[in-house]
C-alpha cells in the first residue's frame, strides 16, 4: 500500500467496509466503482483488521499494513507499558512508531509524537493513534524540546543475530532523560548498559519481547511481567538475594512462566511461593501445597522417576494418559520421536516433564491442577 493509496482509502470509508464484505457481487461492484489498485487494498484492510483482533479488541477502524501488523505491540503490552510515560510532563517522541499501536497507548497518557521513515505507516499510525506523526529518518530527528523517547528499532533484514535498525547502541546514547526501548527476549544481554532495566514481557505461556528502561526510570536490574485474561502481574528484584532450596520434587510442580527464568528471578518465585527446586541447574520448582501464581503454571505431580522410556510409557498406561505435553528443560533429545516411541493410547491429557533431578535424568509425570 503506497502513502497515496492509504490516504484515498481513509477518504472513502464507504469502500473499507465494503470491502469486508463476502458477496462477490459487492467485489465486482467496487471494481466498476473505484480503481482495481484501491479496491484491493481496500480488500487487503478487511482481511489485515481480522488478523489484528489477535493483538487488539479495537481493530475495525483501523488503516494497517502486513509488515507493520507483525511488529506491532498487543494493546495489553502497551498500555502496561505507557503507564511509566504518564509522569512526564514534557514532550515524549516515538522513534520508529510503525502503525503506531505504541503510539496509540502512549496518546492516552502524555504528549507524544511519532517519527518513522516509511510514509505509509506514519500515515495509518496518525490515524490509528490521533497523535501527530513525523516522516522522517528518526537519527535526523532533533531532541532538543523532548523529555522521553519510546524506541522500536525494526529488526535488520538478513540477520539472523537478531539485529536492529537503527542499532541498539544508538538507542542507548539518545540525549533525553527518559529513554526506553523494545527489544527482542533473545537479546544478548551484555549489550545492555550497566544501570539499565531489563523487563521481559510474556503473555500466557509466550514470551513477547523486552523492554529496556534507562537509568532514570529503571527500579531494578531484572522484571518478569506476565500479561493474562485477568490482568498484569510483574516481578522485580535479585535472585542473589534468595537462598537457593533444592530437594526431591513434592507433590506439585511450578514451570515457570519464561518471562521469570529469562529475567533470572527463579529463586525470587520460589521464595514468593513457598517452593524449591528440585535441581540447582533446573528453574523446576516443586511444593507440597498448590501454589497460585500468574508467574507458573502449576502441575499436580501424579509420577516421579528416573528417565527410561520403557518405564515411562509403562507410568502413561498405568495412569491412563493419551495425550501428552512433553515440556523439556535440562535434558537432551528429540521430542517427536520421544512421543512416538511412548505411543500413549489412554483417555486422559497429562504434562510429562523431562529434565534433571540430582543432576540425574529424570521424568515427572503431571496433570493440570483444574483438571486432577
Amino acid at each position: 500500500m503506497t502513502p497515496e493509496q492509504a490516504r484515498a482509502l481513509l477518504a472513502a470509508p464507504e469502500l473499507l467496509a465494503a470491502a469486508s464484505a463476502t458477496d462477490l457481487r459487492v467485489a465486482e461492484q467496487l471494481r466498476r466503482q473505484w480503481p482495481a489498485d484501491l479496491v484491493a487494498a481496500a480488500s487487503e484492510q478487511a482481511e489485515l483488521r481480522e488478523r489484528a483482533r489477535a493483538k487488539t479488541d479495537d481493530a475495525d477502524g483501523l488503516l494497517l499494513t502486513r509488515a507493520g501488523l507483525e511488529q506491532a505491540t498487543d494493546d495489553a503490552i502497551a498500555r502496561h507499558r505507557a503507564q511509566r510515560f504518564a509522569s512526564v510532563d514534557d514532550l515524549v517522541v516515538d522513534l520508529c512508531c510503525g502503525i503506531g499501536f505504541d503510539l496509540r497507548a502512549l496518546a492516552g497518557v502524555c504528549h507524544v509524537v511519532g517519527v518513522d521513515r516509511d510514509e505509509t505507516v506514519a500515515v495509518c499510525a496518525a490515524h490509528n493513534s490521533g497523535a501527530p506523526t513525523l516522516v522522517a529518518d528518526v537519527r535526523d530527528v532533533r531532541l532538543d524540546h523532548a523529555d522521553a523517547a519510546y524506541v522500536d528499532p525494526a529488526r535488520r533484514e538478513g540477520n539472523d543475530r537478531g539485529g536492529s535498525q537503527p542499532p541498539l547502541s544508538w538507542c542507548f546514547t539518545l540525549p533525553v532523560r527518559h529513554v526506553a526501548v523494545k527489544a527482542a527476549p533473545g537479546l544478548d544481554l551484555a549489550v545492555v548498559p550497566a544501570g539499565w532495566e531489563i523487563e521481559f514481557i510474556a503473555t500466557g505461556r509466550a514470551l513477547k519481547q523486552a523492554c529496556l528502561w534507562s537509568p532514570s526510570w529503571a527500579t531494578a536490574t531484572r522484571r518478569a511481567t506476565v500479561v493474562t485474561a485477568g490482568g498484569v502481574a510483574t516481578m522485580a528484584g535479585d535472585d542473589a538475594a534468595h537462598e537457593r532450596r533444592v530437594e526431591a520434587p513434592g507433590a506439585f510442580v511450578v514451570d515457570p512462566s519464561p518471562a521469570v527464568t529469562r529475567a533470572g528471578l527463579v529463586r525470587r518465585l520460589a521464595a514468593d511461593i513457598g517452593a524449591w527446586q528440585i535441581d540447582a541447574r533446573i528453574a523446576f520448582l516443586s511444593a507440597d501445597v498448590p501454589p497460585v501464581t500468574p508467574f507458573g503454571r502449576t502441575l499436580r505431580v501424579l509420577a516421579s522417576l528416573p528417565f527410561s522410556v520403557k518405564e515411562l510409557a509403562a507410568q502413561l498406561r498405568r495412569l491412563d494418559i493419551g495425550t501428552v505435553d512433553l515440556r523439556r528443560r535440562g535434558l537432551a533429545g528429540d521430542v517427536d520421536d520421544l512421543r512416538r516411541r511412548l505411543r500413549p493410547q489412554g483417555t486422559r491429557r497429562g504434562v510429562v516433564l523431562l529434565t534433571r533431578l540430582d543432576g540425574k535424568p529424570w521424568t515427572i509425570v503431571c496433570a493440570e491442577l483444574e483438571s486432577s
